[in-house]
């Protein structure tokens, strides 16, 4: 296959921490795929490229609308931070590429869906905006399958306090704890906004032990509504200390899915699943944003998608990504 034909991914801050563990888990997945590595500062750029191998590095100008990369070609734009000029999607619907939006919150879409609008036969768009890039979605749909009816769905992350990530990251997270002071949630069939009181819950980490989170919303409480049909969902985030830290290990990220409804027989039924992963949130969202890639270049096996606008939830596979989660060293238990 000449190289001209070989997908070419474009990682718009790609040397930074999640950015890098992205490209590493594309090259292990795909050992051909050609990545190019884009940032500010091009000799981090560079050292991560020649760390994953078969990669270039280029200096990135987010402040032009070609990136400053014009007549660059490639298959697929992934900037792995916040972009608020949007020319990351703008230079993807110029040349008709694909675009993954992986740091926009749900109350943050706008701006996005309003380009998508505008173009929507240039691009296809998969928002990732998912929490840790899926893990609180995809997996929460293979254990719906046991449901006939779902009145519930109560998802508890955790995320330890030593495990927020890189520059990027913490800026997300400032900005998205921050914007508002209230949080959507569904709410016996009805979208509510909660704050204060209203949007703290307790509830079991593993170990046994009892936290304190607070409502947050990022794509999983909307996108899970469409295909479960829950009439209530919530996730709550607890920031703190991770069972594995608190024994003296490595932190570790967490997630409890927690789902009550009735079975095909109509008997009432609940189920608690636990998500660990033992190295923390940043391999758990590479492996989300990679497989996201994967998908929208048809590299598993599938057709790629026609340009539209997607959710996890309606582009993933979810029993693969499930797959592969507990391939990368999650631990998937139910209680």
């Amino acid at each position: 296959m000449s190289s001209a034909s070989v997908p070419s991914v474009l990682l718009v801050g790609g040397s930074g921490l999640v950015g890098s563990l992205t490209a590493s888990t594309l090259r292990r997945l795909h050992p051909d795929l050609r990545l190019t590595i884009a940032g500010r500062n091009l000799d981090r750029a560079q050292a991560v490229a020649a760390q994953v191998g078969n990669a270039d590095a280029v200096a990135i100008d987010l402040d032009r609308r070609d990136l400053g990369l014009d007549g660059a070609d490639y298959s697929v734009v992934v900037p792995l931070l916040k972009d608020d000029t949007l020319h990351t999607l703008d230079f993807a619907q110029d040349r008709g590429i694909a675009y993954l939006s992986t740091s926009s919150a749900s109350f943050e879409m706008a701006p996005e869906v309003a380009r998508y609008a505008q173009r929507p036969d240039r691009s296809p768009v998969l928002f990732a905006s998912h929490w840790l890039a899926g893990v609180a979605t995809l997996p929460t749909m293979v254990f719906a399958r046991d449901y006939a009816q779902i009145d519930s769905i109560r998802l508890g992350a955790v995320l330890d306090e030593q495990d927020m990530g890189g520059a990027a990251a913490a800026t997300d997270w400032e900005r998205i704890t921050t914007a508002t002071t209230s949080t959507q949630v569904l709410q016996d069939g009805a979208w509510r906004w909660i704050r204060d009181d209203d949007a703290k819950r307790r509830f079991l980490r593993t170990a046994g032990v009892e936290v304190e989170g607070m409502a947050y919303s990022p794509l999983d409480v909307v996108g899970l509504s469409q295909v479960t049909g829950a009439r209530s969902i919530r996730l709550d985030l607890h920031y703190g200390l991770s069972s594995h830290r608190a024994r003296g290990e490595h932190f570790s990220t967490e997630l409890v899915v927690e789902i009550a409804g009735r079975d095909a027989s109509g008997a009432l039924r609940q189920s608690r699943h636990e998500i660990v992963h033992p190295d923390g949130q940043a391999p758990v969202t590479a492996l989300g944003l990679a497989l996201s890639v994967e998908r929208l270049l048809g590299l598993d096996g599938l057709p790629a998608p026609a340009p539209g606008l997607h959710l996890m939830s309606t582009l993933l596979d979810p029993d693969r990504y499930l797959e592969r989660l507990q391939a990368s060293g999650a631990r998937v238990v139910e209680r």
